[in-house]
């Protein structure tokens, strides 16, 4: 069993939260605080797993809560505003979701706590990309790369490989796709094809089905479109 505890100012997001993981048998909840200090409170008398925390909270935020806890439990943060996902990530966040957010991206949220708290997963070196606060290690022939996400311009499926594109350059991966996009922070990237992965800050323009990332243009797919103009505000 997970310990959760829900954190957030409005009566009402606490509910649907509460009643999200009512509908995951891993989950226990074990308060609900409407409050940073309430909240602070609780996990000196109960030992919490993973927070569910607001951002926008008064007079202490959630992100400068946990910027108080010396040995802070995991933490998803469930926010209306996009603006505060690189300090989120900043601080190891294991997921940043968007309100109003549905039950099926909170089980992807929550998939990734429990891999993280999951003892036996698999650390091999040789085949892992791995996530540190706000960079990506990425493997690629015989070097491993040091990308910070706002490096990153787009990532395209290439066979089993992974070209990604930043600034200056490319780099080819040794990682397929599929297993990178477990490691980017949804808040930042988004999959827009079948092949293509965007990062949502470096997108300057929207033409039919092309997405303008500066001099670079990617294609968006029919089943993508509908999610990516709801996330790109159109």
């Amino acid at each position: 069993m997970i310990n959760c505890l829900i954190v957030d100012d409005a009566p009402v997001a606490r509910q649907i939260l509460a009643e999200y993981c009512k509908l995951l048998p891993v989950l226990r909840v074990v308060a609900q605080c409407s409050d940073a200090f309430e909240a602070r409170e609780k996990m000196q008398q109960v030992q919490i797993d993973l927070l569910l925390m607001d951002i926008n909270m008064p007079v202490l935020s959630g992100i400068d809560l946990l910027k108080t806890l010396k040995n802070p439990p995991l933490v998803i943060f469930t926010t209306a505003y996009k603006e505060f996902a690189t300090d989120a990530f900043d601080l190891a966040a294991c997921d940043y979701l968007l309100k109003p957010f549905s039950i099926e991206r909170f089980i992807i949220a929550i998939d990734r706590v429990i891999e993280k708290l999951d003892s036996k997963k698999a650390t091999n070196p040789e085949t892992q990309t791995i996530t540190q606060s706000n960079h990506l290690l990425l493997r690629t022939e015989g070097r491993i790369n040091k990308l910070n996400y706002d490096q990153i311009v787009y990532l395209e499926a290439n066979r089993n490989n992974t070209k990604v594109v930043t600034m200056g350059e490319h780099l080819i991966s040794t990682n397929p796709l599929s297993s990178i996009e477990t490691h980017l922070p949804n808040a930042l990237f988004f999959r827009v094809h079948r092949s293509f992965i965007v990062n949502l800050s470096k997108i300057t323009g929207l033409q039919g089905n092309r997405i303008i990332l500066g001099k670079s243009e990617v294609p968006l797919g029919g089943n993508y479109k509908d999610d990516f103009l709801k996330v790109f505000g159109v």
